[in-house]
């Protein structure tokens, strides 16, 4: 297949947490003998902090963002066979949702990549004139890298023909044991980008914890936190580029993740960092969503706390040895069952379909 991606950014990682998302799961599909190209625009500085050079299985594509560098990458989907437009392009993603669809070829299939579901669909709840609204119904494919069975059945609802997750996972070249350094020395660390909808799930399950133990250290990688008064054993590092996360995952005794508000109310949706540090061997303590237990046992192969309190607790008791059973029962788990090879499988096979019912309907 040749496969038109349109999305965020596949280079760099500033203010774009999917990035390595797409890396893992175009890779994969990539590595399966499919053409893809993956257009993205020059937009909100990210250009100027790519984490990789355009990798030899892509074919990258970086635009100006200006209507008429929009159209003329629209028109390059009538040469594929699927298009896909991501959620969260960031600009003129109502012109790329709109365009796709009358830009791609007959017979082609029309996907929409959706990264933030539970967000998308509030949004579509809360705004009539959402431009998602029009469209749906028209696309072949809606495909989520989260929310299980209420994010389907809330998008079906909505007019999608059908809707499959296609969940985060592992890509054990990129993310793996790493040596500790001690820059990121600490008893837990967080990376997460500071966002309006994670910000208090931040202060209740990071902070809180913080200033419970003020003998421990707390180290919080990401934008966004230069202005955020922080109690004095949390240290904020800034952006932390891909390269270094395996030893930012590897270099502290847990590693915390924490999901947006309408993730967390949704469940079913592993963040990137989840198998990420799984990946890595650290040892995982997340917020507690429903659906964990599909990809990670608690307190087997992760840690899962109900709220701040909780997780002070976890760590009190967290000694280095139970940490490094933990997290080297994580990576057999996510090594066994959550690569992104083992998604690409399901991908090809759901766009196979979606290609097969777009040739059965069209006239002979």
């Amino acid at each position: 297949m040749k496969i038109a991606v349109y999305g965020s950014s596949l280079l760099s990682s500033y203010w774009n947490g999917a990035a390595t998302y797409y890396r893992g799961l175009f890779a994969a599909m990539a590595r399966r003998g499919h053409a893809i190209s993956f257009f993205e625009p020059d937009a909100f500085d990210r250009q100027a902090h790519r984490d990789i050079d355009p990798p030899d299985w892509v074919r990258s594509v970086v635009y100006p963002a200006t209507p008429d560098a929009v159209r003329a990458v629209l028109a390059e989907a009538a040469d594929a066979d699927v298009a896909i437009k991501c959620s969260g392009v960031g600009v003129f993603d109502a012109e790329l949702l709109r365009g796709l669809h009358g830009a791609g070829r007959p017979g082609g299939v029309h996907v929409f990549l959706d990264v933030d579901a539970p967000a998308t669909l509030a949004e579509l709840g809360d705004a009539p004139d959402h431009p998602l609204h029009a469209v749906l119904p028209e696309l072949d494919l809606v495909l989520t890298y989260g929310g299980g069975n209420p994010v389907v059945s809330r998008y079906r609802e909505a007019g999608a023909r059908r809707c499959v997750p296609i969940y985060n996972a592992l890509d054990p070249a990129t993310h793996h044991p790493a040596p500790a350094v001690e820059r990121f020395s600490a008893e837990l660390s967080l990376l997460a980008n500071r966002l309006p909808d994670r910000e208090a799930r931040i202060e209740e399950f990071f902070l809180r914890p913080a200033a419970l133990l003020p003998d421990q250290r707390f180290l919080l990688g990401g934008n966004g936190w230069h202005d955020k008064p922080l109690p004095p054993n949390v240290r904020a590092l800034g952006h932390v580029a891909t390269a270094a996360h395996n030893s930012f995952n590897c270099s502290a005794r847990a590693v915390l993740n924490v999901a947006r508000d309408s993730m967390a109310a949704v469940g079913f949706s592993p963040a990137t960092r989840v198998f990420e540090a799984a990946g890595a061997g650290a040892c995982l303590l997340t917020d507690a969503w429903e659906g964990i237990e599909l990809f990670l046992q608690p307190d087997q192969e992760v840690l899962v706390a109900r709220d701040g309190q909780d997780v002070a607790e976890h760590l009190r008791a967290l000694t280095p040895e139970r940490a490094r059973r933990i997290g080297e029962a994580a990576m057999r788990r996510v090594l066994a069952g959550h690569t992104y090879d083992r998604r690409a499988v399901l991908l090809e096979r759901v766009l196979a379909e979606a290609l097969d019912a777009r040739k059965a309907g069209m006239p002979s």
